[in-house]
């Protein structure tokens, strides 16, 4: 019986194009520099970071609560309560490389964000915290359908172009790859110690 309720929760976590945009309450744990565009390797320990630094924040300091907004252009972040100079930003979705629920943080999600390519760090990984799992689970899925939506709008786009339409200036042909990690927190876990006996 214990699969089947692990399917339930998937159920609930599942998002479509058309429920974006989705907004969740978000605490923003901070960014660092990642080393490669996909793939928890490159999360696992900006995030163990982040925490880190987190967790020894003086009593008088406070993650910002925000609202980050998923939507088919990609994530948006309003930062909701401390009040700060800069309160708004957002991330196209054709500069978002990866996204993944944290596998030792299960209430984290993390999202690789590319700058600058030719900048000596051009990757950023950005960590949230929601209030449950399952919420870092339906954003990541959340993310998933707007990707989806992006690669069709992609492909359509190179269609057009192959068909001898004028080529559509919105997307860049440049940042096609992106990867989302549907796993779950175990599921991960289980990957990397399989490929870490195989090596």
């Amino acid at each position: 019986m214990a699969s089947n309720s692990s399917s339930t929760t998937d159920l609930d976590s599942q998002v479509n194009v058309e429920d974006l945009p989705i907004t969740f309450k978000v605490k923003y744990i901070g960014s660092e520099v990642a080393r490669g565009l996909w793939g928890i390797k490159y999360t696992r320990r900006p995030v163990d970071i982040m925490v880190g630094v987190a967790k020894n924040l003086p009593p008088n300091k406070v993650l910002p609560n925000c609202d980050l907004k998923v939507s088919t252009d990609g994530v948006q972040l309003e930062i909701i309560s401390p009040k700060a100079s800069i309160n708004h930003w957002s991330y196209p979705i054709d500069t978002i490389s990866y996204g993944v629920q944290d596998l030792v943080y299960t209430r984290v999600f993390a999202m690789i964000v590319v700058k600058d390519e030719s900048s000596p760090h051009p990757f950023e990984v950005h960590a949230f915290v929601c209030d449950s799992r399952a919420m870092a689970r339906k954003l990541t899925f959340a993310l998933a359908a707007a990707f989806q939506d992006y690669s069709r709008r992609v492909k359509e786009a190179a269609d057009a172009e192959a068909e001898g339409a004028t080529p559509s200036d919105t997307i860049t042909p440049t940042r096609q790859k992106f990867a989302i990690d549907l796993r779950t927190p175990e599921e991960i876990q289980a990957g990397e110690l399989e490929q870490e006996t195989e090596a």
